[in-house]
């Protein structure tokens, strides 16, 4: 979830009201937010840097609030006033248009004007920490959608979206004092806190995006940086913003949401220029859309999804208050729901049924029990691991909790087998080497945590019961889940009595005798992992479960460890 940092005075200030920090902490949660934390700049500072570093620093109260991921229109002062104003009944929900432009604005991307817009310190802060919160929120990190904003005094249309060969791109870019080509400003951003993380959107391309005006001056090379020439200021006063993307939903969205949160500072309030878009093929678009669309369901469907029991017309007043202004169409309980451009988290009449539910208040719906009664019961499968578990600990095994997923290197070269053989799944864009596969035994995990561990007293002895995943083709899913225990013991010696011996515990504890055909027996085998002549292959009820034995020195090396270790690996699924 998306946090919100507003200055607690301000925000009094646009509500019209003072509450203390209770009473906000019970608003958010009538609205379906989280006030996360109450601090501020200096208290911020003291606690990451120390309180020399916070000396100076604004004391001014700071309210975190968590706000739901997919409510773009919550994520700035703005929209987080108008939400809780209409919420609490004391403003309507404002009416967006748009209007044709007395200046021609012809840009080649989606593009908006908010004309005649007034900022002051504090608005022009939240503009550009919402540009900030949409780009690392619905933008993907700018991979879906690059937002530019310009002061269109200091530029001209037509606007030219183009793209170019990085040696062919020089400009001075925003906050510089030189100019530099695209790929010497690449090699410049390398080290850049902020803007090095969106280098590899496009440093691997021939041809880099860049918008011009009409003179040739360069409005941004997105997704990295704007032009300086063009920056916007406390004393601008037309704004001009383009966003380049590669969905265009997601550009259309980010584009209503700036100019519905900010076009109330405009002499003329909630009135966008709108702007001509001419894609090569001579196809002309007109954005911002602020599409309002209708949508149409029954109170009684609300009523039993929600648990309530109330009228079309009070439900419509609920829907009303979220910002979604509804009437009953007069044709039973039929109720018309209209969905505003700022609300582009409705998608489905479950959205709306869920707005319904947080204006009447989660506290206000009467508990009761479902018609359908159900015995809830633990799995049979995780019952008997939280046993076995349990007795482990008490044998004098410490329980281990190791990632599922793990390099290939570890569940085959590391352990003498071959990749192909494991049945393992394997991610197809890992983000690391460590996490290539996923893993088809407990062993590696278990390997490494005592090669993290070697410092400490001898014996060593872990277990762990989880799952690992083994490709299966008669799954829909190509794969499947299997529970399996594993146990190693480290030492100066071997230690394979002890591993024989938890065997026997194990067993034990399952009820499972001693015996060749309805209990449990080892027989002599070799496994590239174990010491050849020191493996047993470990057979239930005729069939096999898993090995025992004393691990081969070639892998005891291979994970960093310098003493002989003995270890069991089996399957706990055949005795549910």
């Amino acid at each position: 979830m998306p946090t919100v940092s507003v200055k607690r005075d301000l925000l009094f200030e646009a509500l019209g009201q003072k509450y203390t920090d209770e009473e906000f902490d019970e608003l958010c949660f009538e609205f379906g937010l989280e006030l996360d934390e109450i601090t501020s700049e200096k208290e911020i500072l003291s606690r990451e840097q120390g309180d020399e570093k916070a000396e100076g620093a604004s004391d001014v109260v700071l309210y975190k609030i968590d706000v739901p991921a997919n409510r773009y229109d919550l994520l700035c002062l703005e929209g987080l006033v108008r939400g809780l104003q209409v919420f609490k009944e004391k403003l309507e929900a404002p009416r967006y248009k748009r209007v044709s432009p007395t200046a021609s604005v012809r840009p080649h991307a989606v593009a908006a004007v908010l004309r005649n817009i007034t900022f002051t310190q504090e608005r022009y802060e939240s503009f550009i920490e919402l540009q900030e919160k949409l780009h690392q929120n619905i933008c993907r990190k700018r991979t879906l959608v690059a937002i530019g904003t310009h002061d269109l005094d200091t530029i001209s249309g037509p606007f030219t979206y183009t793209a170019k060969p990085p040696g062919d791109i020089r400009f001075k870019p925003l906050n510089q004092s030189k100019e530099y080509t695209a790929a010497e400003l690449m090699s410049h951003y390398k080290t850049d806190s902020h803007l090095r993380h969106y280098l590899h959107i496009m440093e691997n391309e021939p041809l880099y995006p860049i918008i011009y005006d009409s003179n040739g001056i360069v409005l941004s090379m997105p997704p990295i940086i704007n032009g300086d020439h063009s920056k916007i200021s406390l004393n601008t006063k037309n704004i001009f913003i383009e966003c380049t993307a590669t969905d265009l939903t997601k550009a259309k969205i980010t584009l209503d949401m700036i100019v519905t949160m900010f076009s109330e500072y405009c002499d003329e309030p909630f009135t966008v220029e709108e702007a001509e878009v001419v894609y090569p093929d001579g196809r002309l678009c007109v954005y911002p859309e602020l599409a309002y669309r209708t949508e149409t369901l029954s109170g009684d469907f609300i009523n039993k999804r929600v648990g309530i029991n109330e009228s079309a017309e009070s439900i419509a007043q609920l829907l009303t208050r979220m910002c979604l202004r509804s009437e009953v169409s007069g044709e039973g309980d039929l109720i018309q729901v209209e969905i505003p451009p700022t609300r582009a988290d409705v998608i489905h009449a479950c959205d709306i049924m869920e707005d319904a539910a947080i204006a009447y208040g989660f506290n206000n719906i009467f508990r009761s029990t479902p018609r359908t009664y159900t015995v809830a019961n633990q799995l049979p499968l995780n019952k008997l691991t939280e046993l076995l578990r349990q007795d482990l600990a008490a044998a004098g095994f410490t329980e281990a909790l190791t990632f599922a997923l793990c390099s290939q290197e570890d569940i085959a070269d590391k352990l003498r087998k071959n990749i192909v053989e494991t049945r393992a799944v394997h991610i197809s864009n890992p983000k690391t080497a460590e996490f290539q596969v996923v893993r088809t035994c407990l062993l590696p995990g278990l390997l490494k945590t005592l090669a993290a561990n070697r410092k400490m007293p001898l014996p060593l002895k872990l277990f762990e019961i989880s799952d690992v995943v083994l490709k299966d083709e008669t799954k829909d899913v190509g794969a499947r889940n299997n529970r399996r225990l594993c146990a190693v013991y480290y030492n100066k010696s071997p230690g394979f009595e002890v591993i024989h011996g938890l065997l026997d515990r194990v067993m034990q504890l399952l009820d499972v005798k001693p015996g060749r055909n309805q209990g449990y027996h080892i027989q002599a085998a070799e496994d590239s992992t174990f010491f050849p002549g020191r493996c047993a292959e470990i057979f239930s009820c005729g069939k096999s479960i898993g090995h025992l034995g004393v691990l081969h020195p070639d892998v005891i090396s291979r994970f960093e460890l310098t003493m002989p270790c003995s270890a069991i690996d089996i399957d706990i699924e055949p005795f549910l």
